[in-house]
């Protein structure tokens, strides 16, 4: 079999089915870390892993990223009107993943990271009624915002779509007018 057949095979393939998967396990680990941190660290304590670098804690936020609105004077509204916002933004980027991740891609996968992101602090917003914040980082006399494996997840996909949009890969110049072009030029099907 020649390379040219296997080229058209992995092109034939739809990637969602996987990219599902990623964004099912950005939610499971955000869980479990999550979970774990619950059971292992007291509230507002931390583990030094790189001293004056890096620690996990244990911290809540009841506020967007960055702790924004975490000090509202209505908590309520902020944790509804952020629970709207998160599926409202999941749904948006399912929807760009179901409509764009055909081929496998560097925004397709970052669709996948931000919806499993999305997904993972929804719970958190939802059910607990907060978001759990484990990873302290800094860097000199800079201390960053805790975050988590959810907020993570959604950084790593916001740049690699911005990746896409600044040089876009062959899927992407291939597949945007929505032909069968392999990545060689032949025209699947043809």
């Amino acid at each position: 079999m020649s390379t040219e057949w296997h080229t058209e095979q992995r092109s034939r393939r739809d990637a969602r089915p996987w990219l599902l998967l990623i964004a099912f396990v950005v939610v499971l680990l955000d869980r479990l870390s999550k979970i774990a941190v619950e059971h292992h660290i007291s509230m507002g304590s931390g583990k030094v892993i790189i001293p004056k670098v890096f620690r996990i804690t244990h911290v809540l936020n009841t506020g967007a990223a960055f702790s924004m609105f975490a000090e509202s004077a209505s908590p309520l509204a902020v944790r509804i009107g952020l629970i709207i916002f998160s599926i409202i933004a999941a749904l948006a980027v399912l929807f760009m993943l179901v409509r764009y991740g055909k081929h496998w891609s560097a925004a397709s996968v970052g669709f996948a990271l931000v919806l499993g992101g999305a997904i993972g602090n929804l719970y958190d917003r939802a059910v607990l009624h907060y978001v759990i914040d484990f990873l302290e980082v800094h860097i000199g006399s800079y201390h960053w915002p805790d975050f988590n494996i959810a907020d993570s997840a959604i950084s790593v996909g916001a740049v690699l779509l911005l990746v896409e949009m600044i040089w876009p890969s062959e899927s992407a110049t291939d597949h945007a007018d929505g032909s069968n072009k392999t990545a060689n030029g032949d025209v699947l099907g043809a």
